[in-house]
């Protein structure tokens, strides 16, 4: 009989208890189940990490310098903790990001007002006959191949070929580096090896590849010294399909365009700096066609970096991003249409043999 008065004692105690205190069962049943966030956590004066843990939260970390807790707590916890008066403020972890930078070459051939009438170059196919291209979270990939049979993936180990891609189409979003022609497609045609180093066979794969895979544009920062009679072949053929081939001068400083660029069916791109005098390493000589920013330009690298390279192969794919957003602008047009529209806009800045037609100006050019 006293048993069972005893349990019924406690049956009677535990119905108050949850009557009283219904937040406190209903509390410690959800605590596993409730998304946390995380929050600094600022004091009036000193740091209490008790009431962090008594709300159901956890400390990650205590400022050395300053009256604040990095924390993870319930949302509903962080609320009622606002009402403590040695707490000064509660605020959520927010991530943060680098803002988008234009670099000034981008904004020096006028880019970005051509992005505000709306025309980011969607829809146009450019191939990257480079090292490859990285992954990295200011640029989107197509689709690609690689002709480097030591390495059959088109991911970029070298990183100029993610520079490259950066110039022509790094993304339009909150961070990074914004690129010509932000909403083009961009395919890793990875023709050179993580050296920077390929042979003539691979380029002229890389060529084919882009003819078969109906690329509107070919960015091809790269060249040698010497002529090929298979190159020269590669590359008429392309243009004689409707490709539109845009290829860097060299950097030797000298006289003697490099080749493919040298070929009357590829347009020779030279390099300038921010005050348009020719950059020194830029070759130069009668087949130069156009000029674009080319010193301290600032890109995308690999392991999701960014970085600034000087050269003309710098200066080449602000020409194929410009020549993206006319193509896109009138999607009819040729490439022999577009080739003569990119030197008929260009600014004029002197010696033809030094800057060919002038400056590549997106705004003329895309109008």
């Amino acid at each position: 009989m006293r048993n069972l008065r005893w349990l019924g004692f406690i049956a009677v105690f535990a119905l108050l208890f949850t009557l009283i205190f219904p937040q406190v069962s209903s509390l410690a049943n959800e605590r596993g189940g409730v998304e946390r966030h995380d929050y600094l956590i600022g004091f009036e004066k000193n740091v209490n990490a008790n009431v962090v843990k008594q709300a159901g939260g956890e400390v990650l970390h205590e400022f050395q310098y300053m009256p604040v807790l990095h924390v993870k707590l319930p949302e509903q916890a962080a609320r009622a903790l606002e009402k403590n008066p040695n707490i000064a403020y509660i605020e959520k972890d927010e991530e943060v990001k680098i803002s988008q930078t234009t670099p000034w070459g981008i904004g020096h051939i006028q880019a970005p007002t051509v992005h505000s009438w709306g025309n980011r170059g969607n829809g146009v196919k450019v191939a990257v006959l480079d090292t490859g291209i990285a992954t990295h979270e200011d640029l989107r990939i197509s689709g690609g191949a690689s002709f480097i049979s030591s390495e059959p993936s088109y991911q970029d180990y070298n990183g100029h070929g993610t520079h490259v891609a950066g110039t022509i189409a790094g993304l339009n979003n909150s961070y990074g580096v914004i690129g010509v022609a932000p909403s083009a497609n961009i395919y890793a045609v990875k023709v050179l090896d993580r050296n920077g180093s390929g042979a003539l066979s691979s380029i002229i794969q890389g060529i084919e590849w882009s003819v078969s895979q109906n690329m509107d544009i070919v960015n091809m920062s790269l060249g040698t010294s010497s002529g090929s009679t298979s190159l020269r072949q590669a590359v008429d053929n392309a243009y004689n399909r409707g490709l539109l081939l845009i290829a860097a001068a060299g950097n030797t400083g000298t006289s003697g365009i490099m080749f493919p660029a040298a070929y009357n069916s590829v347009m020779a791109v030279g390099a300038v700096d921010s005050n348009n005098n020719r950059a020194s390493f830029s070759t130069y000589g009668s087949q130069m066609e156009i000029v674009a920013p080319g010193v301290s330009v600032l890109s995308t690298y690999t392991s999701n970096r960014y970085v600034s390279l000087n050269g003309t192969s710098m200066a080449t794919p602000h020409v194929a991003g410009v020549a993206a957003l006319v193509k896109a602008q009138y999607p009819w047009a040729s490439n022999g249409q577009i080739r003569q529209r990119l030197r008929d806009t260009a600014t004029p800045l002197g010696n033809s043999s030094f800057y060919g037609s002038g400056l590549v100006n997106a705004v003329r050019a895309a109008y």
